[in-house]
């Protein structure tokens, strides 16, 4: 649901970049897609490395990933916020 809801801003967000020439609604709607490919190329290999764990067992790598994951999903919600502004800032 988030995935097809980002592509609908993005579309929109570029839509109105065409229409307006405001550089605010461009730079947001790069902004709210940027997540797919930081998800994609970045997140991924953790994820991987995550799942093919035993929950069960001890690994004192487990932590380390888990807050490894923490920082790069901090990196996604950050794209979020930064697009939000953008969007409210192209609005006024």
């Amino acid at each position: 649901m988030q995935a097809s809801i980002a592509v609908v801003a993005c579309v929109l967000g570029v839509t109105a970049w065409w229409q307006t020439g405001s550089l605010a609604h461009l730079v947001g709607a790069v902004l709210i897609i940027l997540p797919w490919p930081w998800t994609l190329i970045a997140m991924m290999p953790t994820n991987r490395l995550l799942e093919a764990m035993d929950a069960a067992a001890v690994n004192s790598q487990a932590r380390a990933l888990i807050v490894k994951w923490g920082n790069l999903h901090l990196v996604r919600v950050l794209l979020g916020v930064l697009a939000a502004l953008a969007f409210l800032w192209g609005s006024v």
